[in-house]
C-alpha cells in the first residue's frame, strides 16, 4: 500500500512518500526551489517522492492532504462575523483567494497533479485528516512507543491550535483541544513580530535570543507580570486566553496592536535591522518562561489524562528546543519523542501515516529501537557523477578521495586549523535542521568560530548560537544529559566541569560582551546561558558523519563539532552538488566536501557570477 502525503498553500509545503508503513521518501519544495518556506505546491518534491519510491500517481493506494480546507473556511467566515464590522479590510483581501482557490482545492490539487502526469480517469482516493491529527500522526507513528501521550502545539490549523492525544497501537484519539483565537503559537509569534523578526519563520531567532536577557533584571518579572495580567490568562492545564484587544492576526493584516503594546511594555515594535537593546533581550526571555511554562503544564495535562509513560511531540512550538529540554527535564514522562519535521513540512508525512493506520485500519508494527525517521535523512541524494558534472560546470578543481577514511583524517585536521568546511553527504535531511547531510562546520574549541560562522559565512545576526554534533557514545562527557537527540530538538545544560566561571558584572554587561565571554571549553556551541542544542550522531543512521567526528576525535581527544545548516542567511538548506558549490565561493567557506570530493577555496577559478545572495534571497 503507497499512499503520498501533501502539505501546501500556507508555508513548507511538502510531499512524503510511504510504502506499507515505511517511510520511503519526504522533502520540502522550498530545496528544489530555491524559495525559503515555498508555500506553493510541491510539485518537485511529490515528483522526487514518486521517482524515489519506483510509483506513479495512478499506482498509489491514496493522495492525502494534510488539513481540511473547507473547515478552515468555515473558521474564517465564523471569526470575521464574530468581530464585524472590524476586519473588513482583511475580508476584502481574503475572501477572493479563498472563494477562487481554496474552497476548491481538491480540483486545484487535481490540476497540479495532471500537470505530473495523473490520469483523472483513473481516479486514486484524495483524503483530508484534520491539521492536528496529521500533525499527532507524524509524531506518534514513527515514535518507537506502543501507547503515548501525544502533545501537539501550533499557530492553528482549522480551528485547532494545540491538541493532546492518546497514541495507542495503530489508533489515535483526540481527547482535548484549545481553539482559535486562543493560542500559545500565535502568542509566540507575535512576540517574534514585536521584536523584529519574521512571523513564521524567525520564532527560532526569539528563542535563541531569550537567554541574552538578564535573569536578574526586574524588568523580566515586570514583563512577564504584564504578559500574563494583560495579554493572557494562563490555565492550570496549560491553555491559555488571548485578550484580543492586543491582537490583530484574527482579523486584521498584523500580529499585534502596535501603540497598545508599546505603551504595555515601553518601547517601539523593533525593526528588522535594529540594533538589539537590553529591554529586547529581557521580553523575549520573558515570553520563553512563559511559554515554557505553558508548555510543562500541558505536558502534565496530557499526563493526567492518558497516563501514559511517554509523549510525543510536533507542531511548529515543538521545535522550540529550550521548552523541550525543560518538559524532559521535569520528569513528566520516562522519555519524549519530537518530530523532526514538527512543523507544517512534517503534517506531509503525518497525513499519509493517518490515512494508512486510520482510515485503511493497518496495523502498526513497532520494529526499530530509536525512532523510524532513518535519521530524517529522506530527501533526495547525489551520485558521483553529478559532482563531477558541477565541477566541470564551473571549472572548479577538487581531490577525489578513494578512502573515506582517509578523508575524514584530512578534514579533521582542517576543522582543528580553524577552518570552515562545507559538508554534504547522502540524503538530504526532511526538516528544518541540518544533521550532518547539508552542513557547514567547524571546531567547537575555537572562540572565534561563532563570530566568523555568523559574520562571514552565514551573513546573519551574531547572536545567534550553534549546535554541537556528538558522538552519542560520549554526549554524556560534555553535557549534563545521558540520553540521545538525534534530531538537534532538545537543549541541555554543558557539563559542569567544562564551564568557565562567569567575571563579575556579568549581567549588566552588553550583549556583545556577554557573546564573546568564553564560557566553557566549547566555546563556540556553548549558548550564554550555558546551554547547549544537541545533535547526538549515531553510527547507524549516519556512518560518515560519525566517521569524520570520530577522526576529530582521535585527533584533538573532543568528540563534538559545530554543526550548522548548509546555507546563508534567506536562503533554503541547499540540497545538489550544485546549490553546495555555488553557496561555498558566495562565502568564506575555506574548504567544501561532497562525498568523496574536497575542494580547497585557494584552488578554485575566480567566481564569475555576478549575482548578490542578498538580492536573491528574502532575508528571514
Amino acid at each position: 500500500m503507497k499512499i503520498l502525503g501533501i502539505s501546501a498553500f500556507y508555508h513548507d509545503s511538502a510531499a512524503a512518500l510511504i510504502d506499507n508503513g515505511e517511510i520511503v521518501a519526504a522533502a520540502q519544495e522550498e530545496r528544489f526551489t530555491r524559495k525559503k518556506h515555498d508555500p506553493g505546491f510541491p510539485s518537485n518534491a511529490v515528483q522526487f517522492c514518486l521517482e524515489y519510491g519506483g510509483v506513479t500517481l495512478n499506482q498509489l493506494d491514496a493522495i492525502v492532504f494534510y488539513d481540511k480546507p473547507l473547515l478552515k473556511f468555515e473558521r474564517l467566515l465564523e471569526t470575521y462575523y464574530a468581530f464585524a464590522p472590524k476586519g473588513i479590510r482583511s475580508f476584502i483581501t481574503a475572501m477572493p483567494v479563498w472563494i477562487k482557490e481554496k474552497m476548491f482545492l481538491k480540483r486545484l490539487i487535481n490540476e497540479e497533479l495532471v500537470k505530473l502526469g495523473y490520469d483523472k480517469k483513473k481516479p486514486v482516493k484524495i483524503l483530508f485528516p484534520e491539521h492536528h491529527l496529521s500533525h499527532a500522526a507524524s509524531a506518534f507513528y514513527p515514535s518507537p512507543y506502543e501507547k503515548a501521550a501525544i502533545l501537539t502545539i501550533d499557530g492553528v490549523g482549522e480551528w485547532a491550535t494545540a491538541s493532546i492525544c492518546l497514541g495507542e497501537g495503530k489508533d489515535i484519539t483526540i481527547l482535548k483541544e484549545l481553539r482559535f483565537p486562543h493560542s500559545l503559537g500565535l502568542l509566540y509569534s507575535a512576540f517574534t513580530y514585536f521584536l523584529g523578526f519574521r512571523v513564521n519563520s524567525g520564532e527560532y531567532k526569539l528563542m535563541g535570543l531569550a537567554p541574552y536577557g538578564n535573569p536578574s533584571s526586574p524588568d523580566v518579572d515586570r514583563y512577564m507580570d504584564i504578559i500574563l495580567k494583560e495579554l493572557i490568562e494562563l490555565k492550570e492545564d496549560g491553555s491559555v486566553w488571548l485578550n484580543q484587544k492586543y491582537f490583530d492576526y484574527a482579523t486584521g493584516l498584523k500580529m499585534v496592536n502596535e501603540p497598545e503594546w508599546e505603551r504595555l511594555f515601553g518601547f517601539k515594535k523593533r525593526n528588522p535591522e535594529d540594533t538589539l537593546e537590553a529591554e529586547h533581550c529581557n521580553l523575549g526571555l520573558a515570553i520563553q518562561r512563559v511559554t515554557e511554562e505553558a508548555v510543562i503544564r500541558m505536558g502534565r495535562e496530557a499526563k493526567r489524562l492518558t497516563g501514559a509513560e511517554y509523549l510525543c511531540m510536533a507542531g511548529g512550538v515543538a521545535l522550540n528546543c529550550v521548552s523541550n529540554g525543560k518538559i524532559q527535564k521535569a520528569g513528566i514522562f520516562k522519555d519524549v519523542f519530537i518530530q523532526p519535521a514538527a512543523g507544517d513540512a512534517g503534517g506531509a508525512l503525518g497525513a499519509a501515516q493517518a490515512a494508512y493506520h486510520i482510515f485503511f485500519g493497518q496495523e502498526r508494527n513497532i520494529t526499530w529501537k530509536n525512532d523510524n525517521m532513518r535519521g530524517s535523512y529522506l530527501g533526495p541524494t547525489f551520485s558521483d557523477l553529478d559532482v563531477e558534472l558541477t565541477a566541470k560546470k564551473y571549472g572548479a578543481t577538487y581531490t577525489r578521495f578513494e578512502d573515506f577514511k582517509e578523508l575524514s583524517k584530512e578534514v579533521a585536521q582542517l576543522l582543528s586549523e580553524g577552518n570552515v568546511v562545507g559538508w554534504v553527504q547522502g540524503r538530504m535531511e526532511f526538516g528544518p535542521r541540518a544533521l550532518g547531510g547539508r552542513s557547514i562546520l567547524g571546531d567547537p574549541r575555537n572562540s572565534e568560530m561563532q563570530k566568523k560562522l555568523n559574520l562571514k559565512i552565514k551573513y546573519r545576526e551574531s547572536f545567534r548560537p550553534f549546535a554541537p554534533s556528538v558522538l552519542a557514545e560520549n554526549c554524556a562527557e560534555y553535557f549534563d544529559y545521558d540520553g540521545i537527540s538525534p534530531y538537534m530538538l532538545l537543549v541541555h545544560p554543558v557539563a559542569e566541569e567544562r564551564r568557565n566561571p562567569l567575571p563579575a558584572g556579568y549581567d549588566s554587561m552588553d550583549l556583545r560582551n556577554k557573546l564573546y565571554y568564553e564560557r566553557s571549553d566549547l566555546p563556540s556551541i556553548t549558548h550564554i546561558d550555558y546551554s547547549a542544542r544537541i545533535q547526538t550522531v549515531h553510527k547507524e543512521t549516519n556512518p560518515r558523519y560519525w566517521e569524520l567526528i570520530n577522526a576529530f576525535k582521535e585527533l584533538t581527544g573532543y568528540a563534538v563539532i559545530v554543526n550548522t545548516s548548509f546555507n546563508v542567511r534567506g536562503e533554503p538548506i541547499v540540497s545538489t552538488p550544485n546549490d553546495s558549490y555555488r553557496c561555498f565561493m558566495r562565502t568564506e567557506m575555506d574548504y567544501l566536501v561532497v562525498g568523496n570530493y574536497l575542494f580547497d577555496k585557494r584552488k578554485q577559478p575566480e567566481w564569475q557570477e555576478k549575482d548578490n545572495w542578498q538580492e536573491e534571497f528574502v532575508l528571514d
